[in-house]
């Protein structure tokens, strides 16, 4: 790679950072019961003023659930806008107001999967789709696993009434999102960060109250 510029790490640390432009209008296209379609115009400077619609979402949270075998818990259920069945970690919206985002992991990981957790740390982080929305997502990592109780689990509804419950060795998982059985995205980007973890003797996690600046403000 010698002499491709950028190649050597050249112009500072490799960390995302955020660098907001001014937005001299904005119009909210429409109002959904979970996310809203906005229009922004940006002032970008010497590159001009550009147009850009874009998802405003409240953000969520994704769980690795890892059991003392190894194996990591799927769970597979139907997603209308790709109209598939997809194989997931649990995860969920964070859509309860000043709420911490462990507690929401460990509340989409009872109600979706009957399953509680004594320790918790983050994962990894990142934009599920930052060119259309403002979604940020938080993996966690959740270990010493129990059950949630028969009396006080969750009845699920719509989509969740027909969950399917899998444990599949990490490994096994890491095959299937490398030959392209598995696709969402919470799923990939935590079965990977975990496998890549796991490698370098878990040293890479991070408390699970670790600084999160790109969650979503409201």
């Amino acid at each position: 790679m010698t002499g491709v510029p950028g190649a050597t790490g050249e112009g500072g640390p490799l960390v995302d950072e955020a660098a907001p432009r001014p937005v001299v209008r904005s119009e909210v296209l429409h109002r959904g019961r979970i996310a809203d379609l906005v229009r922004d115009d940006v002032d970008l400077g010497d590159a001009g003023t550009v147009t850009r619609e874009y998802v405003v979402h409240p953000g969520a949270v994704a769980i690795v659930a890892l059991d003392d075998a190894d194996r990591v818990l799927l769970l597979r259920q139907y997603r209308h806008p790709v109209r598939a069945r997809l194989w997931e970690v649990p995860a969920g919206l964070l859509d309860v107001d000043g709420e911490p985002a462990v507690d929401a992991a460990a509340r989409e990981l009872a109600e979706e999967a009957d399953v509680t957790a004594r320790r918790w740390q983050v994962l990894a982080d990142f934009a599920s789709s930052p060119g259309s929305s403002d979604e940020a997502v938080r993996v966690f990592l959740a270990r010493d696993l129990g059950e949630v109780s028969a009396t006080e689990r969750h009845t699920r509804t719509g989509e969740e009434a027909g969950i399917e419950v899998r444990w599949v060795p990490l490994d096994e998982a890491v095959a299937r999102v490398l030959d392209g059985s598995l696709h969402n995205p919470s799923a990939v980007v935590g079965v990977l960060a975990a496998a890549a973890s796991r490698a370098g003797g878990w040293a890479s996690l991070r408390p699970a109250d670790a600084p999160w600046p790109s969650r979503p403000r409201a």
